[in-house]
């Protein structure tokens, strides 16, 4: 079973049925595992389990959303992983101190699917549409999470053409895109003096609903001048700027790009690796 099946398993046979009853603290403790808060040097959350019982120590914040996304992590390895110990740095997709990248990620995926389940997610984004930054505060209220969380949770899904990408002011610093998302489409790593997003780090607007730009402000591709993308943006942690970028649904049929990537084979078919 996936690390998502798995943690929706464990809300379902629990009974959970709204965001608001997603006790992360309970729903560990009935899965063996207590939750302590504690300063931590170099890590946000710790993991030591003997038998059938272990310890999360989780480094205290100020955002509630990522003290519940570091329980249900180490839930997470907690349920899949047992037998380990794991010092994480977790809810920052390019950031942790473990060497096993694969087990990272598996419960990355186990805390987003525990705090933001599909039968509950999907429905709440499908209401809103095209969620902006300002429509996903309210589904971060709403299931007590991070915005960084939340948004990767909305690339998860894969029900909307959405890539979300994170800059600093000398560039990308990391990128995520909806599964369906043709991987022709390559962002540049530098803003451009057009985008919303190198406006923020001129001047310090933030535009936090969607507004319309030329795909070429955002993508490398030679004819990203035909197309026309949704652009915003909202200020992240330590100097970042997360931006959400809508395509619209001719980019999803835009056939191979031979001016970006390279071409690769597998038995499955072809892709595109970026230079």
């Amino acid at each position: 079973m996936s690390p998502g099946k798995l943690a929706e398993a464990r809300i379902q046979e629990l009974g959970i049925s709204h965001p608001r009853e997603i006790a992360v603290e309970l729903i560990a403790m009935d899965a063996g595992m207590r939750v302590e808060y504690e300063s931590l040097d170099g890590c946000e959350a710790m993991l030591v389990g003997v038998g059938n019982r272990a310890v999360a120590t989780i480094k205290p914040s100020s955002s509630r959303g990522r003290e519940r996304y570091s329980i249900g992590h180490e839930l997470g390895h907690w349920e899949m992983h047992r037998g380990r110990s794991f010092r994480c740095r977790v809810d920052d997709p390019d950031q942790n101190f473990s060497s096993d990248k694969v087990l990272e990620k598996e419960a990355d995926s186990y805390s987003a699917h525990l705090l933001m389940p599909s039968f509950m997610f999907e429905p709440a984004v499908k209401v809103i549409g095209d969620p902006s930054f300002q429509e996903l505060d309210e589904l971060a209220n709403g299931f007590e999470t991070s915005m960084l969380a939340t948004a990767m949770r909305l690339a998860d899904i894969d029900a909307l053409p959405v890539i979300l990408a994170c800059f600093t002011a000398t560039g990308l610093r990391w990128s995520k895109a909806a599964a369906h998302v043709p991987r022709r489409w390559f962002l540049r790593n530098k803003l451009d003096d057009d985008s919303f997003a190198f406006e923020y780090f001129e001047n310090g607007r933030e535009h936090p609903r969607l507004g319309k730009q030329p795909a070429e402000t955002w993508f490398e591709n030679l004819d990203a001048d035909k197309y026309e993308v949704r652009e915003c943006c909202r200020p992240g942690r330590n100097g970042e700027l997360l931006v959400l970028l809508y395509l619209e649904s001719k980019m999803l049929y835009a056939g191979f790009d031979p001016h970006v990537g390279n071409r690769k084979f597998t038995s499955a078919g072809s892709y595109v690796t970026r230079k």
